[in-house]
Formats: C-alpha cells, sequence, structure tokens
C-alpha cells in the first residue's frame, strides 16, 4: 500500500482525501514508478469540482503530471528499463507516492533536468510549447497579450516568447505579480483589477493592437480579449480559471475583424508519440539551455493538497508549484 490523494466526490479542496491505495505490479505496455514529484496544475482543480468529468468514473487519484524512478516494467515493454527516468502528462492518477502508467506516454527526463523540476513542467512546459509554437508560431514579428502572465503558465510563455522575438504583453492582479511577469520577459504589464485591459492594449501599441491573446482566464476576459486583437488575429482559449466561456454569437468575429478563435488541449497536439516527443524535447531543450528558467516555487507535502488547491484557487501562488510524496 502507498499514500495517495483520492476523491471520492466532486467538489471543494475539502473532497482531496489522504489514504493508502493498493498499487499492483505492471501489466502489459505498462510501467511502474516511485514518484520523486507530482505537478500542480489548475486543470487538476477542474477534475475536482466536476467541472470535468473523470474518465474514469469515481473514486479516482488527483493530479495529471509527474516524474520519477522506474521500478518495474510489464510484459512488452521494451524500451524503458527499471532505474531510468520518466516524466508523463496522463490524465488523472498523480498524486501519489507510487503509480502504474502506459510505458508509451511517459518520456525520459534527460540529464540536466532535475526529477523534482521535470515532474512541474510538463503539462504547462508542454501546453506553452504547443501555444507558441503549434497554434500560433510565434515570431519577432508579433506582439501578442498573455492573461495571468505571473502564473504557472504566464510565467513560462512569457520568457519563451521573450526568445522567439515578441513583444510581450501580460495581464496581472498586483503589483508583486507584475513585477515577476517583467523580470520574466513581460514587456509591458497591465493590471486587470485598476486598468481597461483593452484600452491599454490599445496604448501601448499605438492602436495596431496584437496578433493573438493567450487566454487561460476564461469567462471573466471574454469577450474584452476580443477586442485587443488585430484583424486576422487569432484568439486562443486553452483554459478556465474564472470558469467557463459561455456560448456567444459567432459573428462577433466578424464584427472585431475576421478573427479566428481556438479551444485547444495538449492531449490533442501530443496525440501521437512522434509529437508527444517532439514537445517534450523542445521543452527540454529551451529548459537546458537556461532560455527559460521554471524553478519550483512551492512544495507541498502530499497530505497537503487541500492547501495547495485551496492556494491555487485564491491565485495566492505564482509559477510552478509542487507536491512532494
Amino acid at each position: 500500500m502507498v499514500a495517495a490523494v483520492r476523491v471520492h466526490k466532486v467538489g471543494g479542496p475539502e473532497v482531496l482525501t489522504y489514504e493508502e491505495v493498493d498499487v499492483p505490479a505492471p501489466g502489459p505496455g505498462q510501467i511502474r514508478i516511485s514518484q520523486a514529484s507530482c505537478g500542480i496544475n489548475f486543470i487538476d482543480t477542474y477534475f475536482r469540482s466536476g467541472l470535468y468529468p473523470s474518465p474514469v468514473g469515481l473514486p479516482f487519484i488527483a493530479g495529471n503530471e509527474g516524474a520519477g524512478t522506474v521500478t518495474a516494467v510489464g510484459p512488452d515493454v521494451t524500451d524503458i528499463e527499471v532505474g531510468d527516468k520518466v516524466a508523463y502528462v496522463v490524465a488523472l492518477g498523480s498524486y501519489a507516492a507510487e503509480r502504474l502508467l502506459p510505458a508509451a506516454r511517459v518520456v525520459k527526463v534527460p540529464d540536466g533536468i532535475d526529477l523534482a523540476q521535470a515532474g512541474g513542467i510538463m503539462l504547462k512546459g508542454m501546453t506553452v510549447c504547443y501555444l507558441l509554437r503549434r497554434t500560433f508560431k510565434v515570431g519577432p514579428q508579433h506582439t501578442i497579450l498573455i492573461h495571468a502572465a505571473a502564473g504557472g503558465i504566464g510565467l513560462i510563455a512569457c520568457q519563451w516568447a521573450k526568445r522567439l522575438g515578441a513583444t510581450v504583453i501580460g495581464t496581472v492582479g498586483s503589483k508583486d505579480k507584475g513585477e515577476l511577469a517583467k523580470a520574466n520577459g513581460c514587456d509591458h504589464v497591465i493590471y486587470y483589477r485598476d486598468e481597461d485591459f483593452p484600452a491599454r492594449v490599445k496604448e501601448i501599441t499605438g492602436g495596431a493592437l496584437c496578433d493573438v491573446v493567450y487566454d487561460g482566464v476564461g469567462k471573466s476576459t471574454f469577450p474584452a480579449s476580443l477586442d485587443c486583437i488585430k484583424p486576422l488575429g487569432m484568439f486562443v482559449s486553452f483554459g478556465n480559471a474564472s470558469g467557463s466561456i459561455e456560448a456567444f454569437n459567432i459573428n462577433l468575429l466578424q464584427a472585431k475583424g475576421s478573427l479566428f478563435v481556438t479551444r485547444p488541449t495538449l492531449n490533442h497536439y501530443a496525440a501521437s508519440r512522434a509529437d508527444l516527443d517532439g514537445l517534450a524535447s523542445e521543452l527540454f531543450e529551451v529548459v537546458k539551455s537556461g532560455a527559460v528558467k521554471i524553478p519550483i516555487q512551492k512544495r507541498y507535502a502530499l497530505k497537503d493538497a487541500q492547501q495547495a488547491h485551496i492556494d491555487l484557487e485564491a491565485r495566492a501562488t505564482t509559477g510552478t508549484s509542487i507536491l512532494v510524496p
């Protein structure tokens, strides 16, 4: 039996239950790992609250990413060995000291990447990779807006976009977060609680507006985000931290400048083995080079998962946080 955090009924942070679970020997195509870290992400709250339905029903072990050392391999696994260091993003099951994983969905962690760090960067890092390198290919000619620029994804996106040469505008909720965003590549900070962010974007860009808006906030920033985008630009909605965007009149896109809108997810961008390896390799490369720094801002014990979710939903965290089994 090993320690894990399970959800027996959906609800607030209080439904995260610290208990013992059995982890069997790996079956065909599976591996078993001893986890060094479990990433904490806003999507974890969506499954916990029921906003996203659990694909395995109830109860389920919370969490979607982690990293650790392989302790056993099942039949038919030929490219992973006991002792390998691996990381992953797999829907549910990461908040545990040990777990089973499909070998086809893990990647080996290269030298130069710490396992504790790897467990907290896979989901956010690969998400930023596909957002900036696949969904909309950001380059030096682009001006972009990143909502929640001091959040886990925001800090990575600001650094990576700056490395690509873009002009980066970010929204934040406080002066401290504004300074953090600036220190991580954000050229212009907008304090959304005190400022009209579409008006500030227009002012910053001299009326030219942005080529793309990356929005993981959702309901509270829509449809105002559309007023920040130049004609033929793109609105990328990749999260719902303030609630889901409700149905809207598609004619808004014509009225705002023949805009493009997409609601992507990492599952689709990393569906094939080749795509998964490509995203992970690009992420590891920029981290190892030092071009993108992803420090662990806060570590929680596995038993303190409830407090981690309370802090996350209260916007009391910045950057990357992990649970340590």
